[in-house]
């Protein structure tokens, strides 16, 4: 397998960054690590990454539907769903829908997210995945396997799973799957991967003989893509 990237984070944008951030640090016990006038990184506590964008115009998702869909969407694990999504609903969460084992709320910014029972998870909420919408699953699955130098660890009627240097990323199999068309402000991303490359030229060429497609000439650090599904990322370096 040739090992083109390295996913360093997930990006979600949202019109407020310093509340939505500040609603998952108190919630999941992850701590911010960087603050900018644009951008805010948390760190969870098996050190990954989750990153909130400023988008003064951002669109919130209406889940469950296809019109304007939630397109990425965090897995949390925590022991006692029921404790949790009362104390996010306090936190400014909406809640959606219950489900046999996990919770479906809206962080204040908009973006769904699950709350999912894991015995013996501590204070600090897990982060067992950033899912991620496709209408075929198991290709984005590898696709991104192969992007990132990950494994496909599962595939399924409901979807697939790649994982690899300690993180997860789901793909959910979604019908009527509706793509965003970045940068139009109609059909809006409402996340993004951010992928490490030693070099961008190599890093754009393995990238496109994989499937994705050119968006942005971007800067001196980073370029912009379109994975087979349409969702944007970026390769960084």
């Amino acid at each position: 397998m040739t090992v083109t990237g390295r996913l360093e984070l997930v990006a979600f944008d949202a019109p407020d960054i310093k509340k939505v951030a500040s609603f998952y640090a108190e919630l999941a016990g992850w701590e911010i690590i960087r603050r900018e006038s644009d951008w805010i990184t948390l760190r969870t506590g098996d050190g990954q990454e989750i990153a909130f964008q400023l988008a003064p115009d951002h669109v919130p998702p209406r889940w469950p539907g296809q019109e304007q869909p939630q397109q990425f969407h965090l897995d949390l694990q925590v022991d006692g769903t029921a404790g949790a999504a009362q104390r996010a609903v306090g936190l400014g969460a909406t809640r959606l829908a219950d489900g046999p084992s996990w919770v479906t709320l809206t962080d204040p910014a908009g973006h769904p997210f699950d709350l999912c029972q894991q015995d013996g998870v501590g204070p600090v909420m897990g982060l067992f995945a950033v899912t991620i919408d496709a209408p075929a699953a198991t290709a984005l699955a590898r696709f991104y396997a192969d992007l990132l130098g990950m494994a496909v660890t599962y595939e399924g009627p409901e979807g697939a799973l790649i994982a690899g240097d300690g993180k997860s990323v789901m793909f959910q199999q979604v019908s009527g799957y509706n793509p965003p068309r970045w940068p139009d402000p109609t059909s809006p991303q409402q996340a993004h991967l951010d992928v490490i490359v030693a070099d961008l030229d190599a890093g754009e060429a393995r990238a496109l003989e994989l499937g994705a497609s050119r968006l942005s000439e971007g800067g001196e650090q980073f370029r912009v893509f379109a994975d087979p599904a349409g969702h944007p990322f970026c390769l960084t370096q």
